[in-house]
């Protein structure tokens, strides 16, 4: 699939079929996630993943119920690293390494589609509580779950703001 493409066809995948997910699969996608660039080359991001149904139903729960999280054969949480950018201090935490955690999801999404497989970026879930279930570390923030799984269906593009809306030159 050309990069063109896989960027305009890849949608948010809610619904899996049961077709298992190798995990030699997973541990490329982890190694494409981790081509991304990151600050400082410091690539302050790691990756949990969750085959146990029972861990991701939980991480469904603490994720506002989104059930679809249990029904994907595999997920993956992508997490900041805060002692890997300590080294650029408040912005290192705060802002460095939750772009090198996106950068690696943006490359993982892609590399699903890719594969044939589907995947959404589920951000909205309780830090704490994902946390917990994963026994992380302090140092260590969840920033994403990437449930993984075969596509049950395709979702139409969703409509996007026209692009001559969002550039803007130099001065606003």
């Amino acid at each position: 699939m050309e990069l063109k493409e896989a960027i305009q066809d890849r949608r948010s995948i809610r619904r899996f079929g049961k077709k298992e997910v190798p995990r030699e699969f997973i541990i490329e996608l982890i190694e494409l996630g981790h081509m991304a660039p990151s600050a400082g080359n410091l690539q302050a991001r790691d990756f949990v993943v969750v085959e146990d149904q029972d861990t991701r139903r939980k991480l469904g729960r603490a994720a506002l119920d989104q059930d679809f999280i249990a029904e994907a054969p595999v997920a993956v949480v992508v997490c900041a690293n805060f002692e890997r950018i300590a080294h650029y201090g408040v912005r290192g935490v705060t802002l460095y390494c939750l772009q090198d955690a996106a950068a690696a999801i943006q490359n993982m999404l892609l590399a699903i589609h890719d594969k044939g497989l589907g995947c959404v970026w589920v951000g909205a879930f309780d830090e704490e509580e994902v946390s917990r279930i994963l026994n992380l570390p302090n140092f260590i923030r969840p920033v994403a779950i990437l449930p993984i799984g075969e596509p049950l269906s395709q979702p139409e593009a969703r409509k996007r703001i026209p692009v001559e809306e969002l550039i803007h030159y130099e001065k606003w």
